[in-house]
């Protein structure tokens, strides 16, 4: 029985796909559903995905994270502390009403005041101080403090509809009660956890999408996806499992994209507490928290092999990385290269700083977030257990793993994140010291602290002058990763998509998978 089962599943895996493509719909299978449909609930990349469908915001970024237009046509920085953007006059929501400069100024205010927000959009909007009406079309937005990166904050947070939001709540964009949005697709069913569909606006003043009706059905198992590809049950997946994007790209069935990810993969350290709850002696008794040295931080990073890393567990689809940003990316350093595999000098570093036997550390991360997730923990482990490290590990499922992450229950934790769209928006939130008066660190899981890099990190974010802030940022970067290593980068992601003959997409830096990306190949 068991043998007929596997030869069954092969043959419907080399089988042809039978379902004809239907002209008008397109079936995307994903990773995830969003949380939410309250476009301001959560700042997360599947929400903010899946809102750019139904709502806009005032200007967008663009597959490479290039900002374009959307309800603003034109921008521009007045002086420091303000900002004109002039909005489009044929711009309109989905049930004909106007895109006003009131709806404008309210959304930008209720974004960061969602009750229950899990993560909220305050970071975005906390620059504001007042949004002012100067003309029918034109707005000027005025800042506490010079934002340079302003318009790229604004990016992630869409316009709501001031008549329908101003007494909605986030179970009425739920329940799609106040799905009132200027995108180019109209709400037509969600449920948590559930298949979303949505049909194009017929009305939209910008570019149409190739499909009139889009569902996105979420299958959280990335070879079940593949499945549901082949089997022909849907028409376009992301996130292709590694092993199988290669067969896909031969299969003529198919077509793929792909891009690089500005998802920088890494290891977050605790270099903050005098003991930490996963690092002991190699006989299992206290030791002082020896992250808090510089010298055992730089040694745990010369003793990973990123090459092996993408190469072998990654299987291709990773870029090794020792900067906060993608190459090419707004404040990179080309002479920020990857730490080189050195494991003789990791272990004269460890000898340096009192270690000559290692000490034991569990390494934790996720089992289901990223690509190879688990793999690659386990990878690290071994890597530090050939310096001399006891090296144990532990992955947890995303919910409890985030959650702990946060409540820094972690020594040592492989994480992501994505700037915004600058190395700026990572030193941020990652290298900053934790500061919730500022609104800094708010990521930074390992408490990593450093006043001189600090303000570095605080010059550079009131720098409009985009040469200078560069250099800030390349300053504060080296600082952090060369002299302190307050974190240890590995790589980055390479963002995947795989599709039915005869369909395109415009593979994006940003992870996001957006219906208005696909189309049809002439």
């Amino acid at each position: 029985m068991r043998r007929a089962l596997l030869l069954a599943t092969l043959a419907l895996a080399s089988a042809p796909v039978q379902a004809p493509l239907q002209a008008q719909t397109l079936r995307i299978g994903i990773e995830a559903t969003t949380t939410s449909l309250d476009p301001h609930f959560a700042s997360i990349i599947t929400n903010f995905a899946f809102a750019r469908h139904w709502f806009q915001p005032l200007v967008q970024q663009d597959a490479g994270q290039v900002l374009r237009p959307a309800i603003a046509t034109s921008w521009r920085v007045v002086d420091p502390l303000t900002w004109e953007f002039t909005l489009d006059p044929k711009a309109t929501f989905s049930d004909g009403t106007p895109v006003r400069p009131e709806d404008v100024a309210f959304s930008i205010f209720r974004a960061g005041d969602v009750p229950n927000s899990p993560s909220s959009l305050r970071a975005y909007t906390r620059p504001v101080k007042s949004v002012e009406k100067s003309g029918p079309h034109t707005i000027l937005i005025r800042t506490t403090a010079p934002t340079p990166l302003l318009a790229n904050y604004l990016s992630l947070v869409m316009i709501v509809s001031e008549r329908v939001g101003d007494a909605a709540t986030t179970a009425d964009y739920n329940s799609g009660r106040a799905m009132v949005g200027s995108g180019p697709f109209r709400h037509v069913s969600w449920h948590p956890g559930g298949v979303a569909v949505m049909e194009r606006r017929e009305d939209f003043n910008g570019p149409a999408p190739a499909f009139a009706r889009v569902e996105f059905r979420p299958i959280p198992n990335a070879g079940a996806r593949t499945a549901a590809l082949q089997a022909g049950d849907v028409d376009l997946i992301e996130i292709v499992p590694s092993d199988q994007y290669a067969q896909l790209k031969a299969d003529p069935r198919f077509t793929v994209a792909e891009s690089p990810s500005n998802r920088l993969i890494y290891l977050t350290l605790d270099s903050d507490r005098e003991t930490t709850p996963f690092v002991h002696a190699r006989d299992g008794g206290p030791l002082a928290n020896p992250l808090r040295d510089r010298r055992v931080r730089r040694a745990l990073s010369l003793a990973i092999n990123r090459d092996a890393l993408a190469r072998n567990v990654m299987q291709g689809q990773a870029l090794p990385s020792g900067d906060l940003g993608p190459p090419g990316y707004f404040g990179t350093s080309p002479d920020l290269t990857p730490d080189p595999y050195d494991p003789a000098e990791s272990r004269r570093l460890l000898a340096e700083a009192g270690l000559p036997q290692g000490f034991a550390v569990q390494v934790n991360g996720p089992n289901d977030r990223y690509v190879n997730d688990e793999k690659v923990v386990q990878a690290i482990a071994q890597f530090w257990t050939r310096v001399g490290l006891v090296t144990t590990v532990q992955t947890k499922p995303r919910g409890l793993w985030l959650s702990e992450a946060a409540q820094l229950r972690y020594s040592v934790n492989l994480a992501g994140f994505s700037p915004n769209p600058e190395v700026l928006g990572m030193l941020e939130t990652q290298i900053h010291s934790w500061d919730t008066t500022l609104g800094l660190g708010t990521a930074n899981r390992g408490r990593f602290s450093n006043a001189a890099i600090d303000a570095v990190i605080e010059q550079a974010r009131a720098t409009m002058d985009d040469a200078e802030r560069s250099r800030l940022t390349q300053q504060a970067t080296r600082m952090a990763l060369r002299d302190e290593t307050a974190l240890i980068p590995l790589y980055f992601q390479v963002n995947t998509w795989a599709m039915r003959a005869g369909i395109t997409y415009e593979a994006r830096t940003d992870e996001m998978t957006l219906a208005m990306s696909a189309g049809r190949r002439p």
